[in-house]
């Protein structure tokens, strides 16, 4: 399972990398825009992310925004968000219109600040990305 953790937060992106390191490659953007560029990147060159943590609140470019443009890339290629890569949202924001946003702009799983590796291993379980 290749990830890209994408985290504004140094210890998150630790604890992030810590808890999947052992599930296959993992690499670390630490805005949105550093994400979007990342997928792109991976896209064209045929080696997509399986799997993406996805904060809402960072510089440059928030995780809405960044889930918004990272599904767009995908669907110019041809890609259904079913068929791309699940974004999971590991953010401390957990109101109602963050979460509704989020689904909206087609997230496939949210969690919320402080992450639990026994809830995050559950979603990827639940996503079909482990085992």
């Amino acid at each position: 399972m290749k990830t890209l953790i994408v985290e504004g937060d140094f210890t998150g992106r630790l604890l992030l990398h810590e808890i999947l390191k052992s599930y296959g490659p993992s690499h670390i953007a630490v805005n949105g825009k550093e994400a979007v560029e990342a997928i792109r990147l991976a896209l064209e060159a045929g080696e997509p992310y399986d799997m993406i943590c996805l904060d809402i609140m960072m510089p440059e470019m928030d995780g809405q925004e960044a889930l918004r443009q990272i599904r767009r890339q995908e669907e110019t290629r041809g890609i259904l968000s079913s068929n791309g890569a699940k974004i999971v949202m590991t953010t401390a924001q957990d109101d109602s219109h963050n979460v509704i946003a989020a689904y909206r702009s087609l997230c496939d799983a949210y969690l919320t600040k402080p992450i639990e590796k026994t809830k995050l291993l559950d979603e990827l379980r639940k996503l079909r990305l482990i085992k």
